[in-house]
């Protein structure tokens, strides 16, 4: 089989798979609970034990073969530390970690946002990781990204609920988060009024990269934190007309006999996305219970999960290896740089571990048959920080390689599955309440 040379590459590069402390004599003998176990620890441990030293955040990428194209290790992504603040809470909660380790590392990722560049409160894509500076995601986009920031408010919220009831210390904690938080001008990237918001804004080209945020995609909870600011909160109007298209985003259609629920056909021509559009915005907005005037959102998740296993299991173009074990489609490095995976013309025989893994709350029996395979049938696949990037059967393609924004989705999505910890603690946050009512929702 084709994971076996795949296994023998890796051999000849020297990198093997590390399991959890608690790990059986073999993957074979683990239990579903252990597997669950083993996973959250490893993803886990790129954010922790992976971090960049000074700043304590994620690194953008970990590549085990030591080679850096673009010579970047210690650039840090704004984003993917989001997931990662997340991420270190689920090691609090299973004994990864004490709650003083976290703590420690909290107190320097928060002193280390409070003096990086931000643009109106906004922080860019990637910040360098000894200096807090900006450092460019693309020539024009050397500011304020509104995207990433809302990731890393997200989780910064998420953490603030975690520990606001704590020591004097942990209060503080919460204090400088609530800061941040407050500081983020989210109506200034509406563009002067405009009904909707903007990804970027740059004190070197203002708005040229002219990136409104219209139509489904990843972004709901910035949409839900732009209206919750109890500082610079848009109006309603901005997510009635600008993300929600004036009702046009609630156009669904049907795929594989399942509902879409929502308009995918705005950002593509496809009728589904990639999976991490049922990902970012849910590490801490909880899908069940959640709907508005346009859809369901559970509905909306768990069915495109569904849509990329049925598609995986019809194989329409004939890779190898897809099937019941082997599905998942995400923007992830490709066998020919990085690309937008997802069913149909975006389709290029290559599966990234994320997509699947991600979804446990959505799609519990197949998202565990894909990680039994990767543990033991093709534990070539993993690597000291879990699952490698993406992988190709057909192309008999695999990099021991590894990106914070799709491994931070793993251990904090498998424990909203087994204990809703992130759901519960973000949905209390009185402004995220605040927000949701503004716009419309119907939550629990």
């Amino acid at each position: 089989m084709k994971h076996l040379i795949i296994g023998g590459l890796l051999l000849l590069l020297g990198v093997s798979c590390t399991n959890a402390p608690e790990e059986a004599n073999s993957n074979a003998d683990l239990s579903d609970t252990q597997l669950l176990d083993t996973i959250q620890y490893q993803t886990f441990q790129y954010f922790w034990e992976g971090a960049e030293p000074n700043s304590g955040m994620a690194r953008e990428r970990i590549h085990m073969d030591g080679v850096y194209p673009q010579n970047d290790q210690d650039v840090i992504t704004l984003g993917g530390s989001g997931f990662g603040v997340m991420a270190i809470l689920v090691g609090i909660e299973r004994g990864y970690i004490t709650r003083e380790q976290a703590l420690e590392r909290y107190l320097r990722i928060i002193e280390f946002l409070g003096k990086a560049d931000r643009f109106h409160g906004v922080w860019p894509h990637w910040l360098e990781g000894k200096t807090g500076k900006a450092k460019p995601f693309s020539k024009k986009d050397d500011g304020g990204d509104l995207v990433e920031t809302a990731f890393m408010i997200q989780g910064l919220l998420t953490v603030a609920e975690y520990f606001k009831d704590g020591s004097a210390e942990e209060k503080q904690l919460v204090a400088d988060i609530n800061q941040l938080w407050e500081e983020v001008e989210w109506d200034w990237y509406t563009k002067g009024g405009e009904d909707v918001l903007y990804w970027h804004w740059s004190p070197n080209y203002g708005w040229d990269m002219n990136m409104p945020i219209s139509g489904y995609n990843e972004c709901l909870v910035m949409y839900v934190l732009a209206a919750s600011s109890p500082t610079h909160a848009i109006q309603p109007e901005a997510y009635h007309k600008g993300w929600a298209q004036n009702g046009a985003i609630a156009n669904d259609t049907v795929y594989y006999g399942l509902n879409t629920v929502l308009n995918f056909y705005g950002n593509g021509n496809e009728p589904t996305g990639p999976m991490f559009w049922a990902h970012y915005s849910y590490l801490g907005l909880n899908p069940k219970g959640l709907s508005d005037k346009y859809g369901d959102y559970w509905q909306l998740n768990q069915n495109q999960a569904m849509i990329h296993y049925k598609y995986a299991v019809d194989n329409p173009k004939g890779f190898e290896g897809y099937g019941e074990n082997q599905w998942g489609f995400t923007s992830s490095y490709s066998v020919d740089g990085y690309s937008g995976h997802h069913p149909g013309d975006a389709d290029l025989g290559v599966i990234t571990p994320t997509a699947a893994l991600s979804s446990f709350p959505y799609t519990p029996k197949e998202s565990m048959q894909m990680l039994r395979y990767l543990y033991i049938e093709a534990d070539s696949l993993v690597g000291k920080y879990g699952p490698y990037d993406a992988y190709s059967v057909s192309a008999n393609w695999l990099l021991p390689r590894y990106l914070a924004i799709d491994q931070g989705p793993i251990p904090v999505m498998i424990e909203n599955y087994r204990s809703g910890l992130l759901w519960n603690l973000f949905m209390k946050n009185e402004d995220v309440q605040y927000g949701l009512n503004r716009l419309g929702f119907s939550h629990n």
